[in-house]
C-alpha cells in the first residue's frame, strides 16, 4: 500500500469522477485507475462502485477513506516537521471559522501569515461551531474560530478566548422599532425571526435568552449565512439577531441594543496535541500563546 494510491482514492472520493481525480492529481486516468485497481486487489475488496454515470464509495471504501486521509495528513505533517527542524515553515494550514468572526480580522491575519510563510498552503472552511470543533478534533482543520454561548466551552481541543459580546436585533428600514436605540426581547415576541438552524451554537445562544426571559418566538427562516439573513430582513419578511460587532456589515439595517441580550464568546481552538509547525506559526502571528503540549 502506497501513499500515492491513498491520494488517488481520496481524489476520486471527493470528485466522484476518475477523470477529474486524475486531473487533480496530474496523472493520466489510466495510471490512476490502474493504481486504485492494484490497491483493491491488495485489500481484497472493491473501494468504488463504478457505473457509466457515477462513481461512489462501497462500504469498504467508506471505511478506508478516513484512514487514508489520516495517513496522508500524517505524511504531510512529517515533512513539515522535518522542514521546521531546519528553520523552514511549510506544509498546509487548514483554517475554519464561523461566518460572524469579529474578534480577529481573519483575512488580514491570513495575509500576514502568507507574507511570512509563503511556502505554506492555506485552505479555509466556513461552518458552524460544533462542526468546526469536530474537524479540529479529527485533524481535518488545524485551527478554527468559534462563537459559543457563555456557559459552553470547546471540548477535546486546546482553546483561547478571544472576545465576549452581545447580540443586537436587526430590523429593516421602516420597521416600527427602527428608530429606537434599545428594546427588550418581550417587544420582539410577535415578530417572525430568521436565525441559524436549531441545535447550532449560533441558535442556542438566542433560544436560551428567550427562554430565560419567558418569551416564545417563531423562527420562520433557518439560514446558515448572515448575508442571506440580512437579505430576508431587508425585504421585511422577518427580523433577526447578530453579534453587535458584526452588525456594521449591514449599514442599511437598524441594529437595536437589547436589555436582556443573548451573549456569546469567540474562541480560537487548535489540536489538544502539539500543533503543526504551520499552526504554531499562525498562532504566533495572532499573538496567541501556545502552552507546551504532548506530541
Amino acid at each position: 500500500m502506497e501513499l500515492q494510491q491513498m491520494r488517488y482514492v481520496v481524489a476520486v472520493a471527493e470528485t466522484r469522477n476518475f477523470t477529474r481525480a486524475a486531473e487533480r492529481c496530474r496523472v493520466v486516468q489510466s495510471a490512476l485507475s490502474h493504481q486504485i485497481a492494484r490497491l483493491e486487489r491488495e485489500l481484497g475488496t472493491r473501494l468504488f462502485d463504478r457505473t457509466s454515470r457515477r462513481v461512489r464509495l462501497t462500504p469498504a471504501g467508506e471505511a478506508f477513506l478516513p484512514a487514508a486521509r489520516q495517513a496522508l495528513e500524517a505524511a504531510e505533517r512529517a515533512r513539515a516537521e522535518v522542514a521546521a527542524a531546519t528553520g523552514e515553515i511549510r506544509g498546509r494550514l487548514a483554517v475554519g471559522a464561523i461566518p460572524t468572526v469579529t474578534a480577529v480580522d481573519l483575512s488580514a491575519a491570513l495575509k500576514r501569515f502568507h507574507l511570512r510563510h509563503g511556502q505554506v498552503r492555506i485552505v479555509f472552511r466556513s461552518g458552524a461551531s460544533e462542526e468546526l470543533v469536530e474537524h479540529v478534533q479529527q485533524g481535518a482543520l488545524d485551527v478554527a474560530f468559534l462563537g459559543l454561548p457563555p456557559d459552553a466551552r470547546p471540548k477535546g481541543v486546546s482553546g483561547h478566548e478571544l472576545a465576549r459580546g452581545h447580540l443586537v436585533a436587526m430590523v429593516p428600514p421602516g420597521h416600527p422599532l427602527a428608530g429606537e436605540e434599545q428594546t427588550s426581547l418581550h417587544r420582539l415576541a410577535d415578530e417572525p425571526f430568521v436565525d441559524f438552524p436549531a441545535g447550532t451554537a449560533g441558535r442556542i445562544q438566542s433560544d436560551a435568552a428567550f427562554a430565560a426571559a419567558g418569551v416564545h418566538r417563531e423562527v420562520a427562516f433557518e439560514i446558515t449565512t448572515p448575508d442571506f439573513m440580512a437579505r430576508l430582513i431587508r425585504q421585511g419578511l422577518c427580523i433577526g439577531m447578530l453579534p453587535a460587532a458584526y452588525a456594521p456589515e449591514f449599514p442599511d439595517l437598524s441594529a437595536i441594543r437589547l436589555h436582556d441580550a443573548p451573549a456569546r464568546v469567540e474562541y480560537l481552538i487548535w489540536s489538544r496535541f502539539r500543533p503543526s509547525p504551520a499552526a504554531a506559526a499562525f498562532l504566533s502571528v495572532l499573538g496567541v500563546p501556545v502552552p507546551q503540549t504532548r506530541a
